[in-house]
């Protein structure tokens, strides 16, 4: 199926926005590094810091847009830094915890249909508590009023994070079954692309904190999910395509950087 002309010409027109804006705010860093400007140059260190300063924020800037754009014909809703809720019941925290626990100890294994009847069950019950959850990174929601909270992590998330990003996802759970405990909730982990391509992502670090089948996408998986059958591979063309067409533009910002 793939995208459409218009989401294609929509998706380059922000990739090519969100990196001209990065040239416009960038400055390199200060640093002194004699040793290095000798032997490659002040233009490589200059492209090599930016590079670094570009995939720290390139989820929010590109590929949270990216995403709510191949989304949007599919989905009835599709927005990107939202707000899952506010409250949270002293009960739903209790057995939030007691999954945590469980799942950390290796009492239980993953399951997320279970946990989100778990939490569904006492979403409401005790004392609400004020929180502020980590912000949803894409909002999406069926047009059967279904609703997908994701969370987009780099390629190489560390080991020791899948920890917390779990309690993320259950926490969005339970505030968002706080103001409605009949909605259809699915919370995720998307990571963008595969950096062991051809190989199968290294999934196994995440095994014993999620559930792979019900709380990760990763790459093809993840951007098809989005816009339909098609879109990973046309995506890739999208950036591909900015590429050539920015070639020229690129060289000469990096230009100002040689050296003197």
């Amino acid at each position: 199926m793939g995208l459409s002309k218009e989401q294609l010409k929509t998706v380059e027109t922000t990739i090519k926005n969100s990196l001209r804006n990065k040239f416009k705010a960038y400055n390199p860093e200060p640093a002194i590094m004699p040793f290095h400007t000798r032997l490659l140059g002040r233009d490589r260190l200059a492209l090599y810091s930016f590079i670094h300063s570009l995939n720290t924020n390139f989820g929010t800037t590109i590929f949270e847009p990216v995403a709510v754009s191949l989304a949007s014909n599919r989905f009835k809703i599709a927005k990107h830094q939202v707000k899952s809720g506010s409250k949270i019941s002293e009960q739903a925290q209790y057995e939030i915890q007691r999954i945590m626990d469980n799942l950390t100890a290796g009492n239980e294994k993953p399951d997320k249909e279970k946990e989100i009847e778990i939490i569904r069950k006492v979403c409401q019950k005790g004392e609400m508590r004020i929180v502020k959850p980590t912000k949803v990174d894409v909002y999406l929601e069926s047009p059967e009023g279904e609703i997908y909270l994701i969370d987009i992590k780099t390629a190489k998330p560390n080991k020791g994070g899948f920890k917390e990003f779990k309690r993320t996802l259950l926490e969005w759970c339970a505030t968002v079954l706080s103001e409605n405990p009949q909605t259809k909730i699915n919370t995720l982990i998307a990571i963008p692309y595969n950096p062991y391509e051809p190989k199968p992502y290294s999934r196994w670090t995440m095994a014993g904190m999620l559930d792979l089948k019900n709380e990760l996408k990763v790459a093809e998986e993840f951007w098809d999910f989005l816009g339909g059958e098609g879109a990973y591979v046309d995506l890739l063309g999208c950036f591909e395509r900015v590429g050539i067409e920015l070639r020229a533009e690129i060289d000469k910002y990096f230009l100002r950087f040689n050296n003197i």
